[in-house]
C-alpha cells in the first residue's frame, strides 16, 4: 500500500468507472518493476 500511495495520494478521476481503473493502472505499474526485480533462472546442463 505504501508503494501505491507514492504513485499519488488520492483518486484523481471525478467519473466513478475512472476511479475504478485508476488504481488498476497503479497496480499494473507496480506488477511491472516487481516483474523487472524477479530474476530469471535457466537450469544447467
Amino acid at each position: 500500500m505504501h508503494c501505491m500511495k507514492l504513485l499519488g495520494q488520492r483518486l484523481m478521476a471525478r467519473d466513478f468507472d475512472r476511479q475504478v481503473a485508476e488504481p488498476q493502472v497503479r497496480i499494473a505499474v507496480l506488477n511491472g518493476y516487481t516483474a523487472l526485480g524477479i530474476p530469471i533462472t535457466q537450469a544447467v546442463g
